[in-house]
């Protein structure tokens, strides 16, 4: 395309942009949620809804019941390169019992384990961002990644999990927002669902109690 054509195309854009075209049809908009929370605690939907699309949930009473949990399954699994990037999560598994974390490498860990940023209870998804101290990679890159949330973190839906990113943030947000919603899957290859391909062939949930 050459430079006059694309400056044509660009002045157009701008003209257009300049005159407001209303709704077509006004009365379709509305500011009711099409989306409402069941009669359900919002640690019982998310976790039906997380179990669902095949991850793996744990409600823990506190901190000192979440390393015993811990312990297990990495004896269970045989695990003995566990990553945790992030101090504040760390310093507090070790101060109540898991010894486990042994792996600063994230290309040979076997599993890793994070916070979150919130968990939206309608949809099962963990939300992420690179604001959090294990940035983009630690929760994608990992064979197996354990998120640790509280209760006080669940809200029903996205729009929620935006909005409590929105106040927490404020002018400064994350570059990268996503949601993790069970193990990585793909159907691109004839059709046929495989997990694990492109993240975690595994995730973990660990919910504990905090008012």
């Amino acid at each position: 395309m050459s430079n006059s054509s694309r400056d044509n195309i660009l002045t157009r854009i701008k003209q257009a942009l300049k005159k407001t075209v209303p709704v077509p049809f006004p009365e379709s908009e509305s500011n009711s949620f099409p989306f409402q929370p069941l009669s359900q605690e919002l640690e019982v939907e998310f976790a039906e809804n997380f179990t669902k699309l095949q991850g793996r949930f744990s409600f823990c009473a506190n901190e000192a019941e979440l390393a015993v949990q811990l312990n297990l399954l990495a004896a269970q699994r045989k695990w003995s390169k566990i990553l945790c990037v992030e101090e504040d999560l760390k310093t507090t598994l070790i101060e109540k019992g898991f010894t486990n974390i042994s792996s600063t490498d994230l290309a040979d860990c076997e599993a890793s384990i994070t916070y979150c940023e919130q968990l939206i209870a309608r949809t099962g998804s963990l939300l992420l961002s690179s604001g959090q101290p294990s940035g983009r990679t630690v929760s994608v890159y990992a064979p197996v990644h354990i998120c640790v949330a509280y209760t006080n973190q669940l809200v029903y839906d996205i729009s929620d999990g935006v909005n409590e990113l929105l106040d927490k943030y404020r002018l400064e947000l994350p570059s990268l927002i996503t949601l993790a919603s069970g193990p990585s899957r793909t159907a691109d290859i004839e059709k046929t669902l495989v997990v694990g391909v492109h993240g975690p062939k595994e995730v973990f949930c660990f919910l504990i109690d905090r008012q």
